[in-house]
């Protein structure tokens, strides 16, 4: 288990938020999980702090993917779990704010999309992206690039509404701009993703996780 594990960035009664660290699960898979849960949030929780243990994945409210760093809010009951899961589906209710770096110069420099998200076959790790679909399939972003260099552009990335899988990934990618790190949806070869679930604003409260290193910049756009 690595001597890296997630931190608590701020606290209500109710929930909690997590840094989670690339590299982690946020729920134990069939074959993803070390033996002993190490690497898994929801294995940390139910150990660290019991009172987690007896909620549905450890009072986990939503995922992160394994090598998406950043932000995870987590309910200390079974009500706020189901009222905050309920709310990461409303348009404005929760703002969910990342921070990307992706291939240079596909992006303009502020922009909007709404696309259309679907595995192309059961047990896909992968997604499909359209322009058109069903409602249920939709997902929407808008994005404002900080900083451009050789390395890639620094992008700050919205989720608006619902989340879809690999809607950042996936969504950056079928606009030309796949994320450093991430072959899967033919981004450039690096040690990690490079996605940082950077901010997120609950009950008028804004948490923010600390940028990891290769988001740390003093760029800007040119």
């Amino acid at each position: 288990m690595s001597d890296v594990v997630p931190t608590i960035l701020a606290e209500t009664e109710h929930w909690l938020v997590l840094d989670k660290p690339a590299g982690w699960h946020s729920v134990a898979g069939r074959s993803d999980a070390a033996p002993d849960g190490g690497g898994v949030v929801a294995t940390w929780l139910a150990r660290t702090m019991p009172a987690f243990a007896a909620l549905e994945e450890s009072g986990l409210v939503h995922r992160l993917d394994r090598d998406t760093s950043g932000c995870l809010v987590v309910a200390r009951d079974a009500v706020t779990q189901a009222d905050l899961r309920r709310r990461f589906g409303l348009t404005a209710d929760i703002r969910k704010v990342y921070v990307a770096r992706a291939r240079k110069g596909a992006l303009r420099d502020e922009g909007a999309v709404r696309l259309f998200f679907s595995s192309r076959h059961k047990g896909s790790v992968k997604s499909t992206v359209r322009e058109t679909g069903e409602e249920r399939e939709a997902g929407r972003l808008r994005w404002k690039v900080l900083a451009r260099d050789a390395a890639g552009d620094t992008v700050e990335v919205e989720l608006i509404g619902p989340g879809r899988r690999h809607q950042i990934r996936a969504g950056l990618a079928f606009l030309g701009a796949p994320l450093v790190g991430d072959p899967l949806y033919g981004g450039a070869p690096a040690a990690t993703l490079h996605l940082h679930a950077r901010r997120i604003t609950i009950d008028g409260r804004t948490v923010e996780a600390p940028m990891p290193e290769w988001a740390q910049t003093n760029r800007r756009v040119t």
